[in-house]
């Protein structure tokens, strides 16, 4: 993981179009350079629990995967998890990396045993699940990898956003 400098803060910003909240680093850097997943804490500054770990900011990659989302594959992965008991194990494995991780930046009871994106028993966002295999590197969430493997390249155009020098304000 890379440490958040006022750069990122500032692409994440463009990227989200609102300033980035409880981000604490970037987790995963698109092939472009910009920050594509971001770390965030287990708690919003204003105290509300926050289960999402790994949050996806490229506009481009969220996009594409909205339109995997539209195609019925939650469903279709949902149904497999149900049917394929090595899947399930592989699926629930990445449940606990993702519960250990969020763990280690502070205890939230409410929401205690609870992931993101369905995890471990459906699957009801790719967003996070992406996310997390970006984040994580390959093999550690087996649908999160899936997904990120049927999307296209979303930055071969180059960065979503201009990166600008926080310092001088020019792009990068």
């Amino acid at each position: 993981m890379v440490t958040l400098h006022d750069v990122d803060r500032e692409v994440v910003a463009r990227q989200l179009g609102r300033a980035p909240r409880a981000i604490r680093e970037v987790a995963h850097r698109c092939p472009c350079g910009t920050p594509d997943v971001i770390e965030t804490s287990p708690r919003l500054p204003d105290g509300t629990p926050f289960p999402t770990l790994y949050y996806l900011t490229c506009p481009r990659a969220a996009s594409r995967i909205g339109t995997l989302e539209a195609s019925g594959l939650m469903s279709e992965m949902t149904d497999r998890l149900k049917a394929d008991p090595e899947l399930a194990r592989r699926y629930r494995q990445a449940h606990e990396s993702y519960l250990a991780r969020r763990a280690s930046h502070g205890e939230v009871p409410e929401i205690d045993g609870v992931s993101a994106g369905g995890m471990p028993t459906r699957v009801k966002c790719l967003h996070v699940l992406v996310g997390h295999s970006l984040a994580c590197g390959p093999g550690v969430n087996p649908l999160g990898d899936e997904a990120l493997a049927m999307l296209p390249e979303w930055w071969a155009d180059g960065p979503c956003v201009p990166r600008e020098d926080a310092s001088t304000g020019s792009s990068i």
